[in-house]
């Protein structure tokens, strides 16, 4: 069992915003805190305009694939972040949940797509700051 926080970033197609936060929560944070991606219905594949966008910032998630959102995941995790999926999450009582609104990049060119990532960057950043509560 880890001592870290386990974050689970979930969005509909699992392909874009969530992938993307995982990213840069698994770049920014290191081994410090665990990361989990999952949609309440995985696409085929991720968005290669998130994956574009991306790489323009040095995060590799070319190799990522939408996975299905489980009731395993949710419990394994500390913080659940939402992105859309609306009623489909499901709820645990003694989880952090988070629902970040942000525009979905799905079908979008790379210069709509840039200001999407960087939000959801400055979400991540505050999201580390806010669990690196404990001395270390």
């Amino acid at each position: 069992m880890s001592d870290r926080p386990t974050v689970l970033f979930v969005c509909v197609h699992n392909a874009g915003r969530s992938q993307m936060a995982a990213g840069f929560l698994a770049a920014l944070a290191g081994d410090r805190i665990d990361v989990l991606s999952a949609g309440s219905m995985p696409g085929d594949q991720i968005n290669p305009t998130a994956v574009e966008a991306m790489a323009e910032v040095g995060i590799d998630i070319a190799g990522e694939q939408p996975k299905k959102l489980s009731d395993d995941a949710v419990r394994a995790s500390d913080v659940v972040i939402t992105m859309g999926c609306g009623d489909e999450c499901p709820y645990y009582p003694g989880k952090r949940y988070e629902d970040w609104v942000l525009d979905d990049p799905a079908g979008q060119g790379i210069e709509a797509v840039r200001p999407i990532r960087d939000e959801v960057r400055a979400r991540v950043e505050a999201l580390i700051d806010s669990l690196a509560t404990s001395p270390a």
